[in-house]
């Protein structure tokens, strides 16, 4: 069995700027939808791709490298040999990588989130994000970022 490589696909973008574009469509998106408690589950799906895009933008700005791959916890993981700081997302990232497939997906037992899970959710992946983007520079920019 071999290892998967997680080499980048060849039509994403090589601008970290457009992942932390994305990333915050994502927080946003997040933040709308936890005003409306049956939308849980899309809440909690949008906070996993935030944290990935973001990831995955704080390590092309550092490293100069696209990535690929969904696993937060391996994302936080290789952040965290650039910056240790982000080994305070590791627990959390771990908890928001069940959310990438389980929220999108029937199943036959269904995936919960309650209200206060939602809401902590919510907060680790906008901590998460306001970290990268102070780091990154793009705080004072966010505003102008356009749907992506």
């Amino acid at each position: 069995m071999t290892r998967r490589r997680h080499q980048p696909n060849p039509g994403d973008s090589r601008r970290y700027q457009d992942w932390m574009n994305a990333a915050y469509d994502d927080l946003r998106a997040a933040e709308l939808l936890c005003q409306d408690s049956t939308l849980n589950n899309m809440t909690a799906f949008h906070c996993q791709q935030c944290a990935e895009k973001a990831l995955k933008g704080y390590i092309l700005a550092r490293d100069g490298q696209p990535v690929d791959g969904h696993n937060l916890t391996w994302l936080c993981k290789r952040a965290t040999r650039i910056d240790p700081e982000f080994g305070q997302w590791l627990d959390e990232s771990a908890a928001l990588n069940k959310f990438y497939i389980e929220t999108r997906y029937p199943t036959d037992i269904p995936t919960e989130i309650s209200d206060e899970q939602v809401g902590r959710i919510v907060g680790m992946t906008r901590s998460m994000f306001d970290y990268v983007a102070d780091d990154l520079d793009v705080t004072d920019e966010l505003d102008e970022f356009e749907a992506y």
